[in-house]
């Protein structure tokens, strides 16, 4: 497809541009893209350094990056020296234009609308993407901000954001819209109404002469319930449990003249994929590292010192299971002797094999350009988290499942939890990520603790690095995040999978290039 004929984006509340990313990554058979990002909005100065530079390495064929580019992501020349580069600074220049810092529902819509008219020119087959920020639709986010102050929650914005995303539709009117939000917004409620039918008869009818027909990318009927916009993304090759509400919407005067849209409206679903992929098949060719001690001095052999007392803890408690683990305690606190690197910005390594992760992933991840792995860094944990991660994670691998604070010995318990209350606060506080099932959903909390992701490799006794929860996100190992190590998990925890993305994009651009009547 001739750049004239790539079909026009524009992504709202872009993060670190996950959704563009997949749209970006679909080509022709002759290689060239099929979407054109031509403005992508994000508030976040951190996350927008990190979508501007991507889309700087998009904007060179696939594969032609110029050297500079793995030069400062290696950590070879700053970020000054990159954009200084002559190589790239026609298209610095162009990017500037499409990746904009800015936030909705603050920045003057004017200034908004002119940044989308220049971009668009005369197009009108066009794609609006984006989701509004969902702390507010959450379940975890509803739970902590109506506790603090129920009338602020109510009146509290990020209900009401996705009517800057309405208001585009309102002024532009794309051919065709993708929303994404989190699975909570379902059964949020505002002044006592639920949010969910609000957004949906908005969107169904922005303004009096423009409708749009909503439809669900996994279900083909005609009366559609909630949770049929539920998108399961580990039925759909992401190696992550993480399930999000995506709504299609087609203008309707499009949709009435798609023929194909009632003939065979299957045609528009996203296919399933079958196995699922684990986490160790996504983390496949990481090199594996130590993790770190917090609180106290660190070195290989002080971590490994904390490892050999951690069966100590076990000591008391009545459990079958209890021989069990002190063994494989032992054991993987021996293999953890092969580990003495906690990793880095930048490790040098051989390329990962072609037969040592499925051939899609393999495809989809690695460069061979890099001659290693980015931000593949661990945390430093205290002694009592190292105890409570080898415990899990040798539970994990005798039983084959992540055991919950009811499954721990007392002296490894979390200080105050007993386990005997009839209810107890986040009882699955530590969770093994299980190496031959998807993960569970990487959240932007990831930033706060790594606690909830556990690696199934108990040797290894940490959480996961950031490119760890980017491989489970489906973020190509070339993709470079911006920003504090904190930073770049809570972009990670916020993007939606550039993999589920790029699927998305096939639907739509199967119906934007259906015949029309």
């Amino acid at each position: 497809m001739s750049q004239r004929n790539e079909i026009p984006v524009i992504d709202l509340f872009a993060g670190p541009g996950g959704l563009c990313e997949g749209f970006s990554s679909l080509l022709d058979d002759a290689g060239a893209p099929r979407f054109a990002v031509k403005v992508s909005v994000e508030k976040d100065p951190v996350a927008h350094r990190t979508l501007l530079l991507r889309a700087l390495f998009r904007k060179f064929p696939k594969g032609q990056a110029p050297d500079c580019y793995y030069a400062y992501v290696r950590g070879e020349i700053t970020r000054e020296q990159f954009l200084a580069h002559p190589d790239i600074k026609d298209a610095a220049e162009h990017v500037a234009r499409q990746a904009r810092c800015a936030e909705l529902g603050l920045t003057p819509p004017g200034v908004i609308d002119t940044w989308i008219s220049e971009a668009l020119g005369d197009k009108t087959d066009w794609v609006l993407i984006g989701g509004p920020p969902c702390q507010a639709y959450s379940l975890a986010g509803r739970s902590r901000l109506r506790g603090k102050d129920p009338k602020k929650f109510e009146s509290d914005a990020r209900h009401f954001l996705y009517t800057e995303y309405l208001r585009i539709i309102q002024r532009f009117a794309p051919a065709v819209f993708v929303m994404e939000n989190v699975k909570g917004m379902l059964n949020s409620k505002n002044d006592g109404k639920h949010i969910f039918e609000r957004i949906l008869a908005d969107l169904k009818e922005p303004r009096a002469d423009l409708r749009y027909q909503i439809r669900s990318l996994v279900v083909s009927k005609d009366d559609l319930a909630p949770n049929d916009y539920v998108i399961e993304a580990d039925d759909h090759g992401v190696p992550q449990s993480r399930h999000r509400v995506i709504l299609f919407g087609i203008r309707s005067d499009i949709a009435g003249t798609t023929p194909a849209l009632t003939e065979n409206p299957d045609q528009f679903l996203l296919g399933k994929s079958h196995p699922k992929v684990g986490v160790s098949a996504a983390l496949t060719g990481l090199p594996p590292l130590r993790s770190r001690l917090s609180k106290e001095p660190d070195s290989h052999q002080a971590w490994l010192m904390a490892l050999r007392k951690a069966p100590l803890a076990l000591k008391g408690w009545r459990s079958p299971l209890r021989i069990g683990i002190e063994t494989l305690m032992a054991e993987f606190t021996q293999q953890a002797e092969k580990h003495a690197t906690y990793g880095g910005a930048f490790i040098k390594m051989a390329t990962i094999p072609d037969d040592a992760m499925p051939e899609d992933l393999h495809a989809w991840y690695p460069d061979s350009r890099l001659g290693g792995v980015l931000q593949h860094e661990t945390r430093s944990h205290m002694r009592s988290d190292l105890h409570r991660y080898l415990f899990a994670a040798c539970f994990a691998t005798l039983q084959k499942y992540t055991p919950s604070l009811r499954n721990f010995p007392p002296r490894l318990l979390p200080d105050h939890v007993n386990v005997d209350a009839e209810a107890v606060p986040f009882v699955d506080r530590f969770r093994v990520q299980m190496g031959n099932a998807p993960a569970s959903t990487v959240v932007a909390h990831i930033k706060k603790d790594g606690h909830y992701y556990i690696h199934p490799d108990p040797s290894q006794c940490r959480s996961l690095t950031v490119r760890e929860a980017a491989r489970l996100q489906t973020f190509p190992d070339n993709y470079f995040f911006e920003g504090t190590r904190t930073e770049q998990y809570g972009q990670i925890g916020n993007a939606v999978p550039p993999l589920l993305a790029r699927k998305i994009a096939e639907v739509v651009h199967k119906f934007m290039s259906a015949p029309r009547t």
